[in-house]
């Protein structure tokens, strides 16, 4: 298969949307690390001041073209949304580990689901319900484990509300990113995201910006490069198929989160997490499996 028939692919944007959603996971952890640090509000300052620095220049080099208003109308309603989402996700996993945010966060999917019916008009096919319905059941077993033994303290609840509020307003970006992504190209999407959310952040900078230390730095660089190239891919996939497809692969940010939160933070994954993941990943695979062919299977059998 040549490179040009595999990016025409039925696979391609599903791939593209793995990776995109790896290299997100990845952003999390530096980004968590720098917070500790420096704080959530400095912390995504910088990401985004460093992000449209590195973006700006491959948008200058290519076959650039200034959004219509009502193209920028839509960049600039996404990426506000994005802004808050971000802010109150970071102030969640700071607060709690990384795996167990991302597993709160996943009613995010479920909700976008059938926001893309109604903004959308996409059909929702009943394995796609089947899918989240299993993601949503995995993310409770992990929940329950959580929470199940005794009253949560004050941080834990502070983090929980964050991270419930944050996966509202998730829903509604990855349902306002397949509309955009239809009709702007990656290396836009990612130029105006990163340019909208830093002016936005930016009004509070007298009051609340802080220096970072160099450590902290280097992590906010690392986040903002992985977050840079996570946008492109998921803006790129997101525009070659349905929300319905892609948004079940959300799930695999909790295998990514479960590994960093061990690996970087000491964050142990216990039975009721690696039961909740296999759940997770059985709606994935529910979810992404292409209807047509797996009829073809069942009368070929």
């Amino acid at each position: 298969m040549t490179r040009a028939s595999f990016l025409q692919s039925k696979p391609a944007p599903v791939l593209a949307v793995v990776l995109g959603i790896a290299l997100f996971s990845g952003m999390d952890a530096a980004i968590k690390g720098a917070a500790l640090m420096a704080g959530v509000y400095s912390a995504l300052l910088i990401r985004n001041l460093i992000g449209v620095a590195m973006i700006v220049p491959i948008w200058l080099a290519g076959p650039r073209r200034w959004p219509s208003p009502a193209v920028l109308r839509l960049h600039i309603l996404r990426s506000s949304a994005n802004a808050a989402m971000m802010v109150l996700f970071f102030v969640g996993i700071v607060r709690l580990p990384i795996a167990e945010g991302i597993a709160i966060s996943f009613i995010a999917p479920l909700i976008a689901l059938y926001l893309a019916a109604v903004m959308l008009g996409e059909t929702i096919r009943r394995q796609a319900v089947i899918a989240s319905l299993l993601g949503i059941a995995g993310v409770g077993v992990i929940v329950a484990d959580r929470f199940g033994t005794g009253t949560p303290d004050h941080d834990t609840l502070i983090g929980l509300a964050a991270i419930i509020a944050s996966a509202v307003l998730y829903a509604i970006n990855l349902v306002l990113q397949r509309k955009l992504a239809l009709l702007a190209g990656p290396i836009e999407v990612t130029l105006f995201q990163n340019l909208v959310i830093f002016a936005l952040l930016a009004l509070a900078a007298p009051w609340l910006a802080i220096l970072p230390s160099l450590p902290a730095l280097g992590l906010i660089t690392l986040g903002a490069a992985l977050a840079t190239s996570a946008l492109a891919l998921l803006a790129w996939g997101y525009a070659r198929a349905e929300t319905q497809v892609l948004v079940p692969i959300e799930y695999t940010a909790f295998l990514w989160a479960a590994l960093l939160g061990w690996v970087f933070f000491d964050e142990p994954v216990g039975a009721a997490t690696l039961a909740g993941t296999l759940l997770i990943v059985l709606g994935c695979w529910i979810g992404t499996r292409d209807p047509e062919r797996a009829r073809t299977e069942q009368t070929a059998v």
